[in-house]
């Protein structure tokens, strides 16, 4: 691989990285907040849902947007809007306000969620686009493995407004790369047959794509399986098992480290047993991985180092998930790739924001309802997967 890939990767990365630091790098200080602002842990974790909301919705607008204005116009827009959003947060009063300005910061970081799937698939396909797009992952990694920690130190020292304005300074340097280091990937050429119209009938096309939707739900289920763990492991690792700001960030990026490491071996595996078998045995790994910690801790073992080893297992098979459902889904629908990939995405997080709102009604301080929830994301991620990619692929091999 060239450096010009990496570099890309990199830049790419960095970009995709910007809206999940505004979760990641807070998530030690969701105690703190409703302590601050007065509000109890469910309210507290409504700055959490709104940002998930808005995130997922605007993902719809900035794909065909990119489709018909190029990729780096929409993503100057959103990064700007999450900016500003991001001073918004850092100066707000009361929770009701803090809600508010973090349904606005999602509204803006949802384009480095949705443009850099689109310009990778603008560049590559097939293995060349899993290497790239498990590269972009590991660059991504920023977010989940050092925000935390981040966060932590800006919180000891700044207290929790400071984490918002760490964010803003990273919107900005996003901004530079943006200018500076990224290429146009989609021509004016490109875009002369995309519009509203276009946008439409491109939506309409994907909804009735069975593979295309068959795929992104089993990642959105694998996503939706992490974002349980991220709503509520603040609150089960730091009141429940009594760890500080800090152990919760180490213990929180040890699993972040595990995905993104294992997600480095797509290109790899994909290129030697095919990206579908690729898909279909992490994704079966990632299952009983899960599904045994929740009965393991439902049995009464449920102290932290149990919890810890096995979301470990099970958050690594999920790196081999993720990459591989994008690339298989987007691979057949290049000319609307930014369509496609806000789709994606949107039914991406409604899915984590429907799971995340179910097991914060079970929620009930202790690590049980948690793993549970978990469990039954990874188990209906590999019903789907049996029930779909795996019948498809033993019928092709009997043919």
């Amino acid at each position: 691989m060239t450096a010009s890939f990496f570099r890309m990767a990199l830049i790419l990365g960095l970009l995709s990285a910007i809206g999940p630091f505004a979760i990641d790098m807070y998530l030690p200080a969701l105690p703190s907040i409703g302590q601050d602002l007065h509000a109890d842990n469910n309210v507290t974790q409504l700055t959490l849902l709104a940002f998930f909301i808005s995130f997922a919705l605007a993902q719809l607008v900035y794909g065909p947007l990119s489709d018909m204005w190029g990729r780096k116009l929409p993503l100057y827009l959103g990064i700007g809007v999450f900016a500003v959003a991001s001073i918004g947060c850092a100066l707000s009063t009361n929770i009701e306000t803090l809600i508010a300005f973090r349904f606005v910061q999602g509204i803006g970081g949802a384009a480095g969620m949705v443009i850099p799937r689109a310009i990778v698939r603008d560049m590559h396909t097939g293995v060349q686009a899993a290497r790239l797009m498990s590269l972009l992952m590991l660059v991504f990694s920023i977010s989940p493995i050092l925000a935390p920690l981040t966060g932590s130190a800006v919180i000891e020292f700044y207290g929790w407004r400071g984490v918002f304005w760490a964010v803003t300074i990273a919107a900005f340097v996003g901004l530079v790369l943006l200018a500076t280091q990224l290429e146009e990937t989609r021509p004016a050429k490109e875009r002369s047959g995309s519009g509203l119209k276009s946008a439409m009938a491109a939506y309409r096309l994907l909804l009735s794509d069975r593979n295309f939707l068959t795929l992104t739900f089993i990642g959105g289920l694998g996503i939706s399986s992490f974002l349980v763990y991220l709503a509520n492991s603040p609150f089960v690792l730091i009141q429940h098992y009594g760890l500080t700001p800090t152990e919760y960030s180490f213990a929180f990026s040890i699993n972040a480290v595990s995905f993104f490491a294992v997600s480095q071996a797509t290109g790899w595996l994909g290129e030697r047993f095919g990206l579908v078998r690729v898909m279909r045995i992490a994704v079966s790994a990632f299952a009983l991985a899960m599904v045994v910690m929740a009965v393991v801790m439902a049995s009464g073992f449920n102290q932290l180092p149990v919890m810890a080893s096995f979301l470990f297992i099970g958050y690594g098979f999920l790196g081999l998930v993720i990459p591989t459902s994008a690339v298989l889904a987007l691979e057949d629908h290049g000319a609307i790739a930014g369509t496609a990939s806000s789709l994606m995405g949107t039914l991406h997080f409604v899915i984590a924001a429907v799971a995340m709102v179910i097991s914060s009604l079970f929620f009930d301080g202790t690590a049980v309802p948690m793993a549970a929830g978990i469990a039954l994301c990874a188990f209906a991620a590999f019903v789907l997967t049996q029930a779909t990619i795996g019948r498809r692929a033993a019928v092709a091999a009997a043919e």
